[in-house]
């Protein structure tokens, strides 16, 4: 996965607003812990798509 570092600053996760860590092809919200995949090195960030965390 290759996101550009400036990108992970400014995107925030839409559940609970917290910061995103890439995690293998995922990005994990520090937050609520939600996972949201990275397909062709575009974030989805979409609640529907997110894995919760168990």
């Amino acid at each position: 996965m290759k996101l550009d570092p400036a990108l992970l600053e400014i995107i925030a996760c839409p559940g609970c607003h917290g910061s995103l860590s890439p995690q293998g092809e995922e990005l994990v919200c520090a937050g609520c812990g939600n996972a949201y995949p990275v397909r062709d090195d575009i974030p989805v960030l979409l609640l529907d798509e997110a894995r919760k965390p168990a």
